[in-house]
């Protein structure tokens, strides 16, 4: 099935996720600090997510459990993203050189992630699990998923020397 893409594709938006920002200032530390907190169980969550639809879906899974499946994955995705970025926000914006632009860019990547997640989520909802096509429209969905990350704001494009070091040093993100 199209999970192991979903797979890369969470792992992709993961890994340019660690290096960028949000809202109110605080110091690159602090900032840095308290988004690595706000993305690790994000991060953790998605992984059990994705980990349960994989050990769930067999070779003798029905279509009807492999849309309950999808959904509870993409649901949770969705739901995990969102608390990601209400976090995110918590943090404020870091005291550094267009530290607004960075805290704004990732907020935005973060809710562009969750629409993308719940976009699929009712795409999914819609299909009949009985239709002879029905793995052919969950493969579009998927495809569909992996084009709307693709349209999500880029945070790894905005480079910040200061952000960059806070990242490395603080505890929270190693």
């Amino acid at each position: 099935m199209r999970m192991g893409l979903l797979v890369a594709v969470m792992t992709a938006a993961l890994a340019f996720a660690g290096g960028c920002g949000d809202s109110g200032r605080s110091s690159a530390e602090a900032w840095a600090g308290s988004v690595c907190e706000a993305l690790e169980p994000w991060m953790n969550q998605i992984d059990e997510l994705t980990g349960a639809a994989n050990r769930a879906m067999t070779p003798d899974s029905s279509p009807t459990d492999a849309k309950a499946e999808l959904l509870e994955l993409l649901s949770g995705a969705a739901m995990a993203s969102q608390t990601a970025l209400d976090s995110v926000i918590a943090a404020g914006v870091p005291d550094v050189a267009e530290g607004r632009e960075v805290a704004d860019r990732f907020a935005d990547s973060l809710a562009g992630t969750r629409d993308a997640y719940q976009a699929a989520h009712d795409d999914l909802s819609a299909l009949d699990p009985q239709d002879p096509g029905f793995y052919e429209e969950v493969a579009r969905v998927m495809t569909e998923l992996v084009d709307a990350y693709g349209s999500v704001p880029q945070v790894a494009e905005l480079n910040s020397v200061e952000l960059s070091e806070a990242f490395a040093s603080v505890p929270e993100c190693q």
